[in-house]
């Protein structure tokens, strides 16, 4: 599908960006552009992939004319750069509106003037019911995207989107802080044990962008069938699986967090088809009348327990070399 064509990838030195790097390279790209803001961080991934594909652009997507350069020649492009960090959006919306609403307008604009065919645009559960900084301009920047592809529904470029819940080890969750926490010596600190949360990996966020970046149809919303569990669950398997006796703290919500996520919410059900390992909300589709008549939540059907975490948790690369600093500590 890539074959001979030039990808970018917006906010491509962080953890999402940096884990579809290395999918991307093992397809037949004739480049791979990377655009961000951190010179440091490209200067990692370009001895991390020491690949002659692969392009650096220093930008920032708050900055349209920044961002041309890269965006110019590009056939496909994931939008990857946002603010995704509640507490810090939460302190500073107008800065959180800057790069996830107007820097999405940016790149939208230009991918249209510079004649990209695709572009596919990264969202999170937080947008659905929004009650914080960081979900309503996400919320926002998927209004942007649905537009564009309703006023542009006969022209060759088409936009869509990809909404996912917590990734593990992403830049700020929860699974490093523990592993801070217990290489620290100290209690691991629960906002509130009840709490449910979505879980994917960054290879399942990645594989599922691709599937978008490949055959989402303009105006569509892309959304995984994902595992769920208790936050108290996920400290849980963190202690079992490095054998971590210290105490769990509980702290009490942080501003703006919700006690359920939402992926779908009840009004966008009727719009929804399983397509089997997926589902997909789209614009153009007659609501069906006889669907079900709840939302998708992060608290609905069988939670995960503590071992199938522990399980998905032993597979993730920052867990793994996590857990040989933490051998090697105590042998």
């Amino acid at each position: 599908m890539f074959e001979g064509e030039t990808l970018l990838i917006t906010g491509g030195t962080g953890s999402f960006g940096r884990t579809a790097v290395g999918r991307l390279l093992q397809e037949d790209v004739k480049e791979l552009r990377i655009l961000s803001r951190d010179e440091r961080k490209q200067q990692e991934l370009r001895r991390r992939h020491p690949d002659g594909r692969l392009r650096f652009f220093l930008g920032d997507v708050r900055d349209r004319d920044s961002m041309r350069p890269a965006v110019y020649g590009a056939q496909r492009v994931f939008h990857a750069a946002a603010l995704k960090q509640v507490p810090a959006c939460e302190e500073n919306p107008m800065e959180a509106y800057k790069t996830n609403v107007a820097g999405t307008q940016n790149l939208l604009e230009l991918a249209e003037f510079c004649g990209v065919e695709r572009v596919v645009c990264l969202s999170t559960d937080k947008a659905v019911y929004p009650v914080n900084a960081m979900g309503c301009t996400k919320a926002m920047m998927e209004k942007l995207v649905l537009a564009k592809a309703m006023r542009r529904p006969d022209e060759r470029i088409s936009y869509c989107l990809t909404r996912f819940g917590n990734v593990l080890c992403s830049r700020g969750s929860v699974v490093p802080l523990f592993i801070g926490q217990m290489l620290a010596g100290k209690p691991l600190t629960v906002t509130d044990p009840d709490m449910t949360r979505f879980l994917m990996t960054l290879p399942e966020a990645v594989e599922l962008a691709l599937l978008a970046l490949r055959h989402g149809e303009n105006g569509g919303i892309l959304v995984p069938k994902m595992r769920s569990c208790t936050v108290a669950v996920l400290a849980q398997a963190v202690q079992e699986l490095f054998g971590y006796k210290g105490e769990v703290t509980v702290t009490g919500p942080r501003g703006g967090e919700k006690r359920h996520e939402t992926l779908i919410s009840l009004e966008e059900m009727p719009r929804t088809a399983d397509l089997g390992g997926y589902l997909c909300i789209s614009q153009n589709r007659r609501p069906d009348a006889e669907c079900r008549r709840t939302a998708y939540t992060s608290d609905a059907g069988t939670l995960l327990h503590a071992g199938e975490v522990a399980e998905i948790l032993r597979e993730v690369d920052v867990v793994k070399e996590a857990l040989r600093r933490w051998n090697g500590k105590n042998r």
